[in-house]
């Protein structure tokens, strides 16, 4: 998951919860703000009946409900009701009281907020209940809750699409600099140095770490590339020059069969060495980009080229060797440098295949790609083995002669041209190479 969907999930996350909490203490909230503006309400009420209060109310109040010795009195819509009693002269507790609990009124329970106040009048104690309903308070709770979610996921959404868009323009840069700067550099030397725009520091010191990182890199690079070739160069002479001294020796007559096989196995050493030289030379002056890649080649004409030249070496394991191409595609790049490529491809399938199998070739072209896949019956690669193919100087097969410089050619060329190479194997059924040509761009 990308890194503005992580932050921008984090926020809404982190806002819900805070809606969820919200949410769930908003009855507390109201039910403080609302029971404190009744209390007030209800004290108002007690103070006004306490002022108006004469001997003659409370007679009359008690005489009206006969033997409870209590007067209650509410209004039509049982939202208020106020209820005065008789009490005991040693109960009494001259504090104001406010209690929540339900009462049945005209035999309709509601919930009510009730202050309790008892008091001495003419040397007799009254306790006075005055009575507000919560009902409507409940209702509207409910409301302003389900109000308050309604707008809070309104603004947790817009919240989320904002942050979203926000993110995404603040890591606009990261991303220029990941796709311009390490995903489309294949080489040190195609860094592109321009500094990316942006306004965060961070991004900008970023861009700048990474480019003088470029530099260290690509200034090793040339270092080792310009080592090897100068290493390869000057050892091609002395080679030479050993090579001519025992070629001389052999024209002695003096020399027994013995030291004629010795010199004769210094030659086939030196011939080695010169032909491993000679492919560091090439690997290197391809890294350095030194060949030019402006020719028009034709794959299937450098296929058939390859057919006749090495009909010997086919028929000599008894290979049965299928061009079945169909295109005749031609690609911009350095012909001699795909005919390396073609050749040693061809080669390995011939020389790591078995007695009497195949070799098959095939294309594929479409609108974005053009694939040539090399297939033989061989004696296959496992996993291990196809993690180092590419690597210079790995041998897969102890047993076959080579000098583990023939698929890391390959690679270089290939990597040359832009051309991706898709490799599967299986042990004892074979091996297919698959050549991935861009396509021209028009």
């Amino acid at each position: 998951m990308k890194i503005k969907h992580q932050l921008a999930i984090f926020n809404a996350l982190t806002r819900l919860l805070v809606v969820l909490i919200l949410w769930m203490l908003l009855p507390v909230l109201i039910e403080k703000v609302v029971y404190k503006h009744i209390n007030k309400g209800l004290i108002e009420k007690k103070q006004k009946f306490i002022e108006h209060l004469d001997k003659e109310e409370i007679n009359d109040f008690v005489i009206r409900k006969d033997s409870s010795e209590t007067y209650a009195s509410f209004s039509t819509l049982h939202n208020e009701f106020l209820q005065l009693s008789r009490l005991p002269q040693n109960k009494i507790n001259p504090k104001t009281i406010f209690i929540t609990e339900p009462r049945i009124i005209e035999e309709e329970q509601n919930d009510y907020r009730i202050l309790q106040y008892q008091f001495v009048y003419e040397n007799e104690a009254y306790q006075l209940e005055i009575g507000s309903s919560l009902s409507e308070i409940e209702d509207l709770t409910f409301a302003i809750r389900l109000f308050f979610l309604v707008v809070l996921l309104i603004i947790l959404i817009v919240t989320f699409l904002m942050d979203t868009v926000f993110i995404e323009y603040l890591l606009k840069p990261f991303y220029k600099i990941i796709d311009t700067k390490i995903r489309r550099v294949n080489e040190p030397e195609t860094f592109d140095h321009t500094p990316i725009n942006s306004h965060s520091a961070d991004f900008q010191e970023l861009d700048h770490v990474l480019n003088q990182m470029m530099d260290r890199i690509s200034e090793l690079f040339k270092k080792e590339k310009q080592f090897i070739a100068n290493v390869s160069h000057e050892l091609l002479t002395p080679i030479a020059l050993l090579k001519n001294k025992f070629e001389n020796l052999l024209q002695n007559e003096s020399l027994n069969e013995e030291a004629i096989d010795k010199i004769a196995g210094a030659l086939k050493t030196l011939d080695m060495l010169k032909k491993v030289i000679g492919n560091l030379l090439l690997i290197s002056r391809i890294e350095n980009h030194q060949y030019e890649a402006n020719e028009s080649i034709d794959c299937y004409q450098i296929i058939s080229d390859l057919a006749v030249d090495l009909e010997d070496r086919i028929e000599a394991k008894s290979l049965q060797f299928s061009n079945d191409m169909q295109h005749h595609f031609y690609f911009k790049g350095n012909a001699t440098l795909l005919h390396i490529l073609l050749y040693n491809l061809i080669v390995n399938a011939i020389k790591y295949n078995k007695e009497n199998g195949t070799i098959t070739l095939c294309d594929e072209l479409n609108s974005q790609h053009y694939k040539l896949s090399i297939t033989d019956t061989g004696i296959g690669m496992d996993e291990n083995q196809l993690a180092k193919i590419f690597k210079r100087f790995a041998r897969i097969n102890e047993d076959k002669e080579g000098h583990g410089l023939g698929l890391a050619i390959v690679d270089s060329i290939a990597h040359f041209h832009h051309i991706d190479i898709e490799v599967t194997s299986k042990p004892e059924v074979g091996t297919t190479f698959v050549l991935v040509f861009p396509l021209a761009k028009t």
